[in-house]
């Protein structure tokens, strides 16, 4: 077997391309006699951008992109020595390939019958990483013994030594010493102690195992390896030995959070250009709860997967006092797609932009007790066209308040309602509430055709949970740089987006919804805690969405397939989103104390007749208790009960009476 091999040796040999070995000795060459660096030198005293959620709590790091390149000079020289002897203990003594190593190893080969052994050197393995394959043939190995024989002809044992160091691949992505100084230590490489270098000279050998994040037992069972081997060369003593067996190593905590922390990336980078995250030095406090981004991330993608393996869902959670996003998810696994689905996906909202074209309706003047026909119309597209809109279930319910129309989420009265205000007045009120819309859109905007990102919907909700205050979305609070020692905050953003009556009106109809509408799976949750939302279903099942709120929290969902397709009947904002809002929503307060939706001075309470809208009277067989923005409630009782003997009289009507309405 032994011949069998030495045959094969030298048939390889005398099959040797010239191409490639002419090829070679250029590119070397030119090398030789410029720069070796194949990629930036690194910054002197990098540190990298560190992130802490709102209550100081380690989130992760932000590490830049490039690669850089470190000179020998800047290399510890403990890290240089243990290379070498764990690696290739004769590097200054052999010209390329070690004969003795070859040796060991092929009859270590020839005993196990493969090529398990590599006897590879220092230039072996550079040669490797910069030019062939990782497959295991005898041809392999002997192009590779070829160049690295070439490359000890034209560079130094100091350039190569270089080279590897920058070029070998340390796990976790960290290719080269810079990135894994880095990643592991957040340490430039002349910043790394010996005890740091006796781990990181062992990686090499296996990477995805013994990376200083590896299982401890591992990577300190091969850190001995290289300190015996130090040891055994007379690098060290036997005291050292057992001095840097002993010192405690410390890595650096790893990064949590992937969705929330790529956007605070992209966000950093748009603030202050690309450059802000290779130069690093900062602290940044992020808007974040650490606690409810890892709920909203468990919960997320539990309840999308109980669904569908290959359903998508986000999730966006924010104080609407502030605009503080507490928890921003862009998907079910950052690792199997990065894509944000929180900040940047834009898709139809279906009916969740409903409760926007009420608001707009409540400030113009229309109430929540006036009664509208649900019965179908045709309208004019032009070209000899109509477009006759119909409910969700093409059922009809005939005579309906504003108030059961929205939490029945019936289509034909919104797009009614939106057709009485104006698509134009529409539009401009959705860009004060923080929801952009281009201006030529038509009456089909009421069933939510128009697409939009979580983010922007979720914004825009937050005039109505925070008496009628438009909050920005805000992911960094502060921002601490440690080169300059210097500060910047961020303050919240809040601008007055609609009355605060017109707010506490479409709230108090919003909690219907989770009453008796299309949320009431939240029923209990609405009972335990004052709570107000807005389903969303799209045509064909498409996407589910759910934006609920209280006065603390609130959280919009979206879930569905990133190359839309229908989820099937029963894939409802109800059904799909709600459930994980709850989840959600009953964990993220829990510690909170119940609060209500404060009422505003400008806002009235009657008791009305809810058939016809009018004020109730004693032979009413139906009274409820509505709401009103002052000035808006009706002024006449009831007609069909007796109201015209009643009307003769001023009604009194009750200024401050608090009882919410009841459902119908």
């Amino acid at each position: 077997m032994v011949s069998c091999l030495i045959v094969t040796f030298k048939r390889t040999v005398l099959l040797t391309s010239f191409g490639l070995f002419t090829a070679l000795l250029l590119v070397s060459s030119a090398l030789a006699q410029g720069n070796i660096a194949k990629y930036p030198y690194l910054p002197s005293g990098y540190s990298s951008v560190k992130v802490f959620d709102r209550s100081g709590r380690f989130v992760g790091r932000l590490l830049p992109e490039k690669r850089y390149w470190v000179s020998i000079d800047h290399i510890p020289a403990f890290l240089q020595k243990a290379v070498v002897a764990v690696e290739d203990a004769r590097f200054f003594e052999h010209g390329g390939i070690d004969i003795r190593g070859i040796a060991r190893a092929l009859v270590k080969d020839v005993v196990k019958g493969k090529l398990a052994e590599g006897g590879s050197t220092i230039t072996q393995q550079l040669i490797k990483n910069r030019y062939l394959s990782g497959e295991k043939t005898i041809e392999r190995k002997l192009e590779e013994a070829r160049m690295a024989m070439e490359y000890e002809k034209i560079y130094t044992k100091k350039q190569i030594l270089e080279m590897y160091f920058n070029e070998i691949y340390y796990g976790n992505g960290a290719w080269g010493i810079a990135q894994a100084a880095r990643v592991y230590f957040d340490k430039t490489p002349d910043q790394l102690t010996d005890a740091e270098c006796a781990l990181l000279a062992g990686v090499p050998k296996n990477p995805g195992r013994y990376n200083p994040l590896g299982k401890s037992v591992d990577v300190s069972r091969r850190r001995d390896v290289v300190l015996a081997r130090m040891l055994d060369l007379k690098m060290i003593s036997a005291r050292q030995k057992q001095k840097l067996r002993t010192r405690p190593i410390t890595t650096v905590q790893r990064s949590q959070t992937p969705y929330y922390l790529a956007h605070i990336r992209n966000e950093l980078v748009e603030r202050f250009g690309p450059q802000i995250i290779e130069r690093g030095g900062l602290e940044v406090t992020a808007a974040m709860d650490l606690s409810l981004q890892k709920l909203a991330e468990k919960t997320l993608k539990e309840g999308v997967k109980r669904i569908s393996p290959e359903l998508q869902g986000a999730l966006v959670s924010l104080d609407p006092a502030t605009g503080d996003v507490l928890a921003a998810v862009g998907g079910v696994d950052f690792t199997k797609s990065p894509y944000d689905r929180a900040f940047l996906a834009r898709r139809q909202p279906g009916s969740a932009i409903k409760p926007l074209i009420y608001a707009a309706a409540l400030e113009m003047g229309i109430t929540a007790g006036s009664v509208w026909d649900d019965t179908p119309v045709a309208y004019d597209r032009g070209n000899n066209q109509t477009w006759k809109p119909l409910n969700y279930g093409k059922e009809r319910y005939g005579q309906l308040s504003l108030r059961r129309a929205l939490a029945y989420s019936n289509n034909i009265i919104a797009v009614k309602l939106l057709d009485t205000i104006g698509v134009p007045y529409f539009v401009d009120f959705a860009h004060k509430a923080g929801l952009p819309l281009r201006p030529n859109n038509d009456l089909s905007l009421a069933l939510g055709t128009e697409d939009v990102t979580l983010r922007d919907l979720v914004r825009a909700y937050t005039p109505l949970a925070n008496g009628g205050l438009r909050s920005e979305p805000r992911t960094i609070v502060r921002i601490y740089d440690r080169n300059r020692r210097a500060w910047t905050e961020n303050a919240p953003s809040v601008t007055p987006a609609l009355s605060p009556a017109a707010a506490f009106v479409t709230t108090r109809m919003l909690r219907d919804v989770m009453v008796y509408g299309t949320a009431k799976s939240l029923k209990s949750f609405s009972q335990k805690r004052p709570s107000a939302g807005k389903t969303g279903t799209t045509d064909d099942y498409r996407d589910a969405w759910f934006i609920g709120y209280t006065p603390q929290v609130l959280t919009g969902i979206w879930v569905g397939y990133d190359k839309p397709r229908p989820g099937g009947r029963g894939f409802t904002g109800g059904a799909v989103a709600a459930p994980i809002w709850e989840r959600f929503m009953g964990a993220a307060l829990a510690s909170k104390p119940v609060a209500d939706f404060p009422k505003p001075d400008t806002v009235v309470s009657v008791s009305i007749d809810p058939a016809t809208g009018y004020l109730a009277t004693p032979d009413c067989p139906e009274k409820r208790d509505e709401f009103y923005v002052e000035g808006t409630q009706p002024t006449e009782y009831c007609p069909k009960h007796g109201g015209d003997r009643l009307n003769q009289v001023p009604p009194v009507l009750p200024q401050s009476k608090e009882e919410a309405p009841q459902p119908e």
